[in-house]
C-alpha cells in the first residue's frame, strides 16, 4: 500500500511550499529514487523546471518536463493536470503532488507526498486530499516542520 506522508509547513506562501518540494526532491534522488511531481499547470511546471535547475548554485537537480524525449531515464519528471498521462507510468516510486487534487492512479506510487503551506487554497486542497486517503484506508504520517 501506498506510504503517504504530509509535510506541514508553517509559512504561508507557495514559494515556501515551491522551495522546500526542491529541497525535497533532491534529498529523494540522492537516496536513489526516482520523483513525478505533480502540479496543477504547465506554468507550474515551468517555474519549477527554473527552480530546480537554479536551486543550488553549485549543481542542479536533473529533471525532465513530461512530453520530453528523455523521460524514461529521469530521476525527476514534471507533470501537470493538463499533460499527466503516460508520463506518470514510469516508475512507480514517488509522486509529489502539488496539483489541487492527486491523480487517479495515486495509489500504484510506493510513497505519495503532499507538502501543506498555511495559504487559504492550499490549506483548504490538501485537507480535501488528506481525507481522500484516509477515506480509502490509507496511513497518513504527518510531518510538522
Amino acid at each position: 500500500m501506498t506510504s503517504v506522508d504530509f509535510y506541514v509547513l508553517q509559512q504561508n506562501s507557495i514559494d515556501d511550499r515551491k522551495q522546500f518540494a526542491c529541497r525535497l526532491i533532491d534529498k529523494v534522488v540522492r537516496q536513489g529514487h526516482k520523483v513525478i511531481l505533480n502540479e496543477e499547470q504547465a506554468t507550474d511546471s515551468a517555474d519549477m523546471d527554473q527552480r530546480l535547475w537554479a536551486f543550488k548554485p553549485e549543481s542542479f537537480i536533473p529533471h525532465v518536463v513530461a512530453g520530453d524525449a528523455n523521460t524514461q531515464n529521469a530521476a525527476v519528471v514534471l507533470v501537470n493536470t493538463q499533460n499527466t498521462g503516460e508520463d506518470t507510468e514510469l516508475h512507480e516510486d514517488v509522486l509529489i503532488n502539488l496539483a489541487m487534487k492527486p491523480p487517479s492512479n495515486f495509489a500504484r506510487f510506493q510513497r505519495l507526498v503532499e507538502i501543506v503551506v498555511q495559504e487559504p487554497e492550499i490549506l483548504a486542497a490538501t485537507r480535501k486530499n488528506y481525507a481522500i486517503y484516509k477515506s480509502q484506508g490509507y496511513t497518513i504520517n504527518m510531518h510538522k516542520l
